[in-house]
């Protein structure tokens, strides 16, 4: 159901002198034209610029308004809209990733830094994402692994551990103990570097806003959308399986791998349906699809995983 395109050409590739001049107009493929500065400020409202890349559904895209203004991001507040209405204190610029452990080439990388050469073009994503709700969203963005090649991991290196910001001055809702800050994340190697795993720093062609993730955050479609941590400040190559927010919180109900699996429910709901955002609470529920509907793409990297006990 949600398999992907592939005429994507090798003409259709921003060529390397254009990305580098990263101000340069820049009109993307499949009638999505996006343009402007990619590094500097990134802030919210500035164009982005990206081609169309394969791993893109042809499912009917959510609304930005709704994908915009229902989140969950607790650093601002447990409700839907907290995040959009509460937001806007966040300062995003500068803002730099620290990317250390087992990595040959450990430092903090600014935005620019990480953007200027990590992958020849940045590409536009439409992915569903699910939880309770699901929502397909043109993000822009690149694949995580270009990123982790440029840190240089050492073979030792298993697990690839993610850190949001702190900073309760600005995100009201680290003031409250209902989760233990700073709020973190993990991947195993192989996940980290299947080409679905991306960063975005941009949505709907513009720049991630602040309740969305600005300016970097994770996206991992297969996953539920607690696994996509938001507003990325480090990220760290362990040999050891990394402590995530959400295990911690409550191991029975929230597993390290989270992937989408109707067979395994919630202990206190059903995930083998869900609503699409905007539909409200009496929208017809649909079907929820092992992996997400991307199982062709991830599935072999669980193979011979009893996918019950590792939830």
């Amino acid at each position: 159901m949600y398999r992907f395109k592939t005429d994507l050409k090798h003409s259709d590739i921003t060529p390397q002198a254009s990305f580098l001049n990263r101000r340069d107009l820049i009109v993307g493929a499949a009638g999505l034209a996006v343009a402007g500065s990619i590094g500097g400020s990134v802030k919210a409202g500035t164009k982005m610029m990206g081609i169309k890349s394969i791993y893109s559904s042809d499912e009917k895209q959510t609304s930005s308004e709704n994908a915009m203004s229902y989140n969950n991001f607790y650093e601002f507040g447990t409700g839907k809209s907290d995040p959009m209405d509460y937001a806007d204190k966040l300062t995003t610029d500068p803002w730099s990733v620290e990317i250390g452990g087992l990595v040959n080439n450990p430092g903090h990388y600014s935005i620019e830094d990480i953007l200027k050469d990590v992958t020849l073009e940045e590409r536009i994503y439409r992915l569903r994402c699910v939880e309770a709700w699901s929502m397909v969203v043109p993000w822009i963005g690149f694949q995580l692994s270009d990123l982790i090649a440029k840190a240089d991991p050492t073979g030792s290196a298993k697990y690839v551990a993610f850190e949001t910001l702190y900073r309760p001055e600005e995100m009201r809702g680290q003031k409250s103990r209902s989760i233990p800050w700073p709020y973190v994340e993990g991947l195993r190697m192989d996940e980290a570097m299947n080409p679905l795993t991306i960063l975005a720093t941009g949505m709907y062609d513009e720049a991630l806003p602040n309740q969305c993730g600005a300016p970097l955050r994770l996206v991992v479609p297969w996953k539920y959308g607690f696994k996509s941590i938001k507003s990325i400040v480090k990220i760290t190559l362990t040999e050891k399986e990394p402590p995530t927010t959400w295990n911690k919180i409550s191991a029975r109900e929230y597993g390290f791998y989270a992937n989408v699996n109707p067979e395994v429910d919630h202990p206190r709901w059903s995930q083998s349906s869900h609503r699409p955002i905007g539909g409200g609470l009496f929208a017809k529920r649909e079907t929820t699809l092992k992996f997400n509907g991307y199982g062709d793409d991830v599935a072999r990297m669980y193979a011979g995983m009893d996918l019950q006990k590792f939830f």
